[in-house]
């Protein structure tokens, strides 16, 4: 599945590494995955990052950022949560123009008052007055970077960017092999700034291949989201030849299954799908997919589980906001031609037969 969330009881620091090399994260106390976005109404790719330690030999803006805060005093130290970071939170999270969490606790805690994770922190200090913080979790081999926030009043010293470098020193010094600061998103400058970290020694996870890439391969003409569009596009077109109307929808509940209450629900997860709009009467038509993973369309039979109210339009422009959940796939190939006629044949009367698609 493209999105999915865990709730682990415990995590080890060697389990912890699994999941971080699979393109895993924290949220809160749980774990999730995810390989699509939606900010603002518009799709983007979610790519995610690790550095390999061994590799990384600092840079020119980490000389200038060492000097630029060299009067300024740093603690690495297990997390310890107190009101006075909560406040520094919140005060950055004022001061940002993206949407940050709602709370520095719920960040890191969300609902629960455990921590499964083994978290540290790295402090700065203007002589006694703390002005920023690091988070970050460690693993056997791994730490993930978790959060980083400010006093707004310091800006001009670039402390975020200051806090990844101390966080991935403080991992190489402790031996560890590789460094995750999250997703990049393609087409969304906020997440760039990651991309400039450790060049050399940066590396993206390839949804296709299931492998850590170094991210001077990485594509922006061919990211996942518009293989989708193109294959499905390219699809539509033949449709029209063969008479069967569709239209390409975005799929406004393709991250459901990151909410922790809706685990193992495993509804449809696909970000854009084709829908072939004159086929059977049925509440739900079959729908069509483009899977990156393994380079198939894929036709699916899909079920309603819940609509919004009826007075919504509930299919605008090209979203969909149904919540849908696959019955059973009724066909899978590398040739569009093969879904074409896996949909001429459903529009046969019923009764006749669909075997041997």
């Amino acid at each position: 599945m493209f999105a999915q969330v865990h709730r682990p009881q415990a995590l080890s620091p060697e389990e912890l590494d699994r999941y971080l090399a699979q393109g895993w994260f924290r949220m809160g106390q749980t774990i999730f995955t995810t390989s699509f976005l939606n900010f603002k109404g518009r799709f983007y790719d979610a790519v995610w990052l690790r550095i390999h330690l061994d590799k990384f030999d600092g840079d020119t803006t980490q000389e200038r950022l060492i000097k630029k805060n060299e009067a300024f005093r740093v603690i690495a130290q297990p997390m310890v949560f107190t009101v006075e970071k909560e406040e520094l939170f919140m005060r950055y999270r004022e001061s940002v123009s993206f949407e940050a969490s709602p709370s520095l606790s719920h960040l890191l805690y969300g609902k629960s008052n455990e921590n499964i994770f083994q978290t540290y922190e790295l402090e700065v200090y203007d002589n006694n007055q703390l002005i920023a913080v690091g988070v970050f979790d460690l693993g056997k081999e791994s730490a993930a970077g978790i959060t980083s926030f400010y006093d707004p009043a310091y800006k001009r010293f670039s402390l975020g960017k200051y806090l990844i470098y101390l966080k991935i020193n403080y991992c190489k010094v402790k031996g560890l092999k590789y460094f995750y600061p999250g997703y990049f998103v393609p087409g969304y400058s906020p997440f760039d700034y990651k991309l400039k970290i450790g060049k050399s020694a940066l590396h993206y996870y390839d949804l296709h291949a299931l492998k850590w890439i170094q991210l001077k391969s990485f594509s922006y003409v061919h990211t996942p989201l518009q293989q989708m569009h193109a294959r499905l596009n390219q699809l539509q077109v033949m449709l029209s030849s063969a008479n069967i109307q569709s239209r390409i929808f975005h799929y406004d509940f393709f991250d459901a299954n990151l909410i922790p209450d809706l685990m193992g629900m495993e509804f449809f997860d696909f970000p854009v799908f084709l829908f072939a709009l004159d086929l059977t009467p049925e509440p739900v038509q079959p729908l069509v997919v483009y899977d990156v993973r393994d380079a198939l369309y894929r036709l699916y039979k899909c079920v309603i589980v819940w609509s919004p109210d009826e007075e919504t339009d509930r299919v605008h422009d090209q979203n969909y906001s149904h919540l849908l959940k696959i019955q059973r796939e009724l066909c899978a190939s590398a040739n569009p031609n093969k879904i074409i006629t896996a949909l001429l044949m459903m529009k046969r009367p019923i009764g006749e037969n669909m075997t041997n698609i």
